[in-house]
């Protein structure tokens, strides 16, 4: 694991370039405390300075060895890497086996480069687990860089007149962004429109102009003569079908798992896990144990009713015989916190799940390096409620059309309140139109009011339509399914797993988004998913662990990190949010005595307006540290080892 920063030069002087890559180095600190590297590098002729090498490392496998950049062929290519790949151990023996490959390491990332020199790009394919690199190849001048399956690794860009850079988070491109020196006039506020609807700014942008993220399953080819070029070399394909025996796929489902698990727990320093009261977290949990008995377990909560996961996550830890280490946090623990978990964020997320995570991770890392983590099986295996929407809905969208458009007349004239209007609203809107995302925010009419300068032809359709026109032939679950692989997940939750966990240097590591996990499950059928006449979820996969998960687990439905926002808001939250609101700067791009009215509206209890003045809080938030600079996240840092050479190749510094 580690932060990476490179830069690759169009004019060939990356050596004038040095002293400014090192420090912005430096805001990437938490995501590599172990070592520190800047290297120079040359061109095969050694004439010039075609690239900076940046990187900080958490040591995970091969601790000793395996510094970055690290060089393969001799010193033709070098590469950075942020990330795991769980298959290097057999990728190792067939390179060695087909092509007599040396190594001079025992690390994966040497795997990747040495596949790369033999493979080409298709090394991709052949890669298991969650990965963002950049390697440069000093011979032909090209950098290739590229980034996993599903976005589990971040890796964002800027391409100036100087040439590219590539960094793990937004923060290290900043100081090289002329956007990020504009205040309000660099923010995209088409995406700022996005993050109001969607809780989260979703990729390929950001909320600074000229900063975009390679996207998930793409990779990036630059050199001077052709600039950046990014392709999509990798695209998760769903093919439900009929099950001619459940019982088949329900074992097939048990046992990718178990070895997925299996897999993510190879490494050189202590693997932990993450348990909450659901099943994701405790089925991972469950296998790990076969695979180590004495893994230890971490979980989150209040001393608010109805929102601690703290009492089912403990007695999940007793059935198992593991450990579970608890964390509770309250309202001041929140509020302290917000800066620092904005800060790492990069880009603003208005996930109130944000804030248990990062005390849940901080109470990880005084104990382990590496944890492993639920995400993914809600999307992979149908486990959100709202999957369950076309099921009810389809009553009415099954009708002919022109009986879909007498109902939606119908639905018009219902008084607003009225039973039915919703029903009729929602049956006789396509699924294009009706569905963006498991988050809601900010209605259209309602950023009209809190915009102030809305947009009307920026809409979340501006996302969604792409996504929903590469899969035409799927029934609408499915659908559901796949937008949620493009949008929510890659832009709610592993956003905050990534930046919440590498904030206190812990890796996270998600064995349901592996690729051999999404093979099975890409071909669950609907009914085995959510089946007919019950309100089930995950069917097929809670049928796959029955004998793994305890019995009071199995079917429980998820919690996921609950928040009482809600309560607190209208509580010991309530003068905070209304100082926020009243002293920020972000007041030419927000109408905030409209979001102060929200707050009071909530406070009466005329409403829960909880989730959209959060929304309109973590914006305000961001704005004060990224824009307007009048607030100090309060991040501190500690000296890492420093392995800085001047220049890789021929040319001397």
């Amino acid at each position: 694991m580690c932060g990476l920063l490179a830069f690759f030069s169009a004019r060939g002087d990356a050596g004038a370039h040095r002293d400014a890559i090192s420090s912005a180095l430096e805001c990437l600190h938490h995501r590599g405390p172990d070592e520190t590297g800047v290297e120079v590098v040359a061109d095969a002729s050694g004439h010039f300075a075609d690239a900076v090498f940046a990187h900080k490392r958490l040591a995970i496998i091969d601790v000793a060895s395996s510094q970055e950049p690290l060089a393969y062929a001799n010193g033709r290519y070098l590469l950075t890497f942020n990330g795991e790949i769980y298959n290097y151990i057999e990728l190792r023996e067939q390179l060695i086996r087909e092509f007599g490959a040396e190594f001079a390491t025992q690390g994966d990332g040497e795997v990747i480069v040495a596949g790369y020199h033999y493979w080409g790009e298709a090394v991709l394919k052949r890669l298991r687990g969650m990965f963002a690199f950049v390697i440069w190849d000093r011979e032909q001048r090209r950098a290739f860089a590229a980034r996993d399956y599903f976005g589990i690794k971040p890796l964002h860009y800027l391409q100036t007149a100087d040439g590219v850079y590539l960094a793990s988070e937004k923060k290290a491109l900043l100081p090289f962004s002329a956007a990020a020196n504009t205040g309000d006039a660099g923010i995209d506020t088409a995406n700022l429109s996005h993050y109001l609807t969607l809780q989260y700014v979703p990729e390929p942008g950001t909320l600074h102009r000229g900063i975009n993220r390679i996207g998930s399953g793409e990779s990036l080819t630059w050199s001077a003569a052709e600039g950046a070029r990014v392709r999509r070399w990798y695209r998760p394909v769903f093919h439900p079908g009929p099950v001619d025996d459940p019982q088949k796929l329900y074992d097939r489902i048990r046992e990718t798992l178990r070895e997925s698990v299996r897999m993510h727990m190879r490494s050189d320093v202590p693997v932990g896990s993450f348990l909450s009261s659901g099943i994701d977290s405790t089925a991972v949990v469950a296998l790990a144990r076969e695979f180590n008995p004495n893994i230890l377990t971490f979980t989150v909560g209040y001393d608010v009713p109805g929102y601690s996961e703290i009492d089912v996550a403990q007695d999940s830890a007793r059935h198992l015989g593991v450990t579970t280490i608890p964390t509770k946090i309250g309202p001041q623990d929140m509020i302290d916190a917000l800066p620092k978990i904005v800060w790492h964020l990069d880009d603003p997320v208005a996930d109130p799940a944000l804030v248990p995570l990062y005390f849940v991770a901080k109470k990880a890392a005084e104990h382990v390096t590496v944890v492993l983590s639920g995400e993914g099986a809600d999307e992979f295996f149908g486990g959100y409620t709202i999957y369950r929407e076309p099921l009810s809905l389809n009553a009415v969208n099954s009708l002919p059309d022109s009986m879909q458009k007498g109902l939606r007349a119908v639905s018009k004239v219902i008084p607003q309140g009225v039973k039915g209007k919703s029903f009729l609203e929602r049956g006789t809107t396509p699924i294009e139109e009706r569905y963006y995302g498991n988050a809601r925010m900010f209605t259209e009419e309602e950023k009209r009011q809190l915009l102030r300068r809305y947009d009307p032809s920026v809409r979340y359709t501006d996302v969604t339509a792409p996504i929903y026109a590469e899969v035409p032939e799927l029934d609408d679950v499915t659908k559901m399914q796949y937008v949620d692989l493009y949008t929510w997940l890659r832009g709610d939750i592993l956003v905050k797993a990534d930046r919440i966990s590498m904030a206190h240097s812990l890796e996270v590591r998600v064995p349901f988004l592996d690729r051999e996990v999404f093979e099975v499950a890409s071909i669950i059928p609907v009914d085995l998913k959510l089946p007919p006449r019950s309100d089930a979820t995950k069917y097929a996969m809670r049928q796959a662990l029955m004998d793994v998960v305890p019995p009071p687990i199995v079917n429980r439905r998820k919690l996921g990190f609950p928040t009482p926002t809600r309560v607190w808001l209208r509580g010991e939250m309530y003068e905070w949010a209304r100082h926020v609101l009243a002293t920020s700067g972000a007041g030419e791009l927000l109408d905030l005595s409209y979001a102060m009215r929200l707050l009071e509206e909530h406070k009466r209890e005329e409403a829960d307006h909880s989730r959209k003045v959060w929304t309109v809080l973590i914006f305000c938030i961001w704005h004060a540290i990224f824009v307007e600079r009048s607030l100090d996240p309060g991040i501190q840092r500690n000296q890492s080892a420093l392995l800085t050479k001047p220049v890789v190749g021929s040319m001397v510094s």
